[in-house]
């Protein structure tokens, strides 16, 4: 069976710097999904530079084809060992996984990675390499279904050092929270997230070095097929719902014309929620069928608010989002953050005159930008986006 690769990273940037001194780099391909943690040497631009220069030319000699030695070399002969602390310029992690599970992983220098499979720790056999005087760490393992694999920098091993906790997060601490919180099933986005938070309260807001997170999941493809707004040709109402309702995984109306589009060509009763859990978000609606019925615009745009929020960077202003509501809002969030994998949006062309601005032609419509944003934003977060214009 072919899995879906879900992956997300964040990194808390070091107190008064602006730049991250470590670097994530994701390329997906046909069957495979490469990814590199790069941490550079100190803190700020200097580090910033390493680290971007190491985890693009992992990530670009892996994607063409190049095996271990030569990547390693590459970035050896790249970035030479520092002559004063005698330390590598930059360190990193490399991991090659494909959509069957198989995965390959090299380390080096980072804290070494953690696995977790049905709640428990594993530990992961290491084969000691050593090319062009660096020692490397390598690993095949073979990853089952909702398995973790999680990358950490120092930053995250170090947080609390000398305040909260005389000796720092140590890497059994990480691995024992880590462990606990694999039973909750989170997405690699919420398990990414609440492990940055935790970092983020140790170093009281303040943290003393770049601290950077990537979780790895083996999930099975989870589709979202939503319907937003009516076809441009009012003949193709029927052709487009039926083609719709066709479509595997979950099913999701926003907007209340293409509702009652729904509730005429497919005779079935729409029921509007009258409870306003929000007085700022319009109610839902329920039909047999379709998983979540919302308003339009007014719900999309909130929903993009809402994520954009959520996956942004800790700041000391960070305000916690969540997506725990039975509102419309923090239902659709919760699907496409938590559940998602494929994104199948089905766009109908027909102009809205409530949310037309005269001056402007069609492709500039409020619901148009609001999809193209989506799209960003859902691509950003490693989920496969479709998009069917009617």
């Amino acid at each position: 069976m072919e899995y879906f690769i879900d992956v997300a990273y964040g990194t808390l940037i070091k107190h008064k710097e602006e730049l991250p001194g470590d670097m994530v780099n994701v390329i997906r391909m046909d069957k495979c999904t490469i990814i590199v943690m790069a941490d550079g040497l100190g803190s700020g631009v200097k580090a910033n530079i390493l680290a971007t220069l190491t985890s693009k030319i992992a990530g670009t000699m892996l994607k063409e084809g190049a095996d271990i030695y030569e990547t390693v070399d590459t970035i050896a002969n790249t970035l030479p060992v520092c002559k004063v602390r005698n330390i590598a310029y930059s360190t990193f992690t490399l991991i090659k996984i494909y959509d069957n599970g198989e995965a390959y992983i090299a380390e080096y220098h980072n804290p070494p990675i953690f696995m977790m499979s049905k709640g428990e720790a594993v530990h992961i056999d290491k084969k000691h390499l050593n090319i062009n005087e660096r020692k490397i760490t390598e690993s095949n393992i073979k990853l089952q279904e909702e398995d973790i694999l999680t990358v950490v920098s120092d930053g995250v091993i170090h947080a609390g050092l000398g305040d909260i906790l005389n000796l720092g997060w140590q890497w059994k601490d990480v691995q024992n929270y880590l462990k606990k919180k694999s039973k909750e099933k989170l997405s690699s986005q919420s398990f990414t997230k609440d492990l940055l938070g935790v970092c983020w309260d140790l170093y009281d807001k303040k943290p003393g070095d770049d601290a950077t997170v990537v979780t790895i999941k083996l999930r099975r493809p989870s589709y979202i097929n939503i319907f937003i707004g009516p076809p441009k040709n009012k003949d193709e109402d029927s052709y487009a719902m039926k083609n719709f309702m066709k479509c595997t995984g979950k099913k999701i109306i926003c907007g209340g014309t293409t509702a009652n589009i729904a509730e005429r060509e497919l005779n079935r009763e729409l029921k509007v929620n009258l409870d306003f859990l929000d007085k700022d978000i319009p109610p839902t609606a329920e039909m047999e069928g379709i998983d979540l019925i919302t308003e339009g615009v007014l719900t999309l745009t909130k929903v993009l608010e809402k994520i954009k929020k959520y996956i942004g960077p800790f700041s000391l202003d960070y305000e916690t989002v969540n997506f725990h509501g039975k509102d419309g809002v923090s239902t659709l969030g919760r699907v496409l953050i938590e559940e998602c994998t494929h994104l199948n949006l089905w766009v109908g062309r027909a102009v809205n005159p409530a949310h037309q601005d005269p001056n402007f032609p069609s492709d500039f419509s409020i619901k148009l930008k609001l999809i193209d944003e989506l799209c960003k934003v859902m691509e950003e977060l490693g989920k496969k986006v479709t998009v069917t214009y009617l």
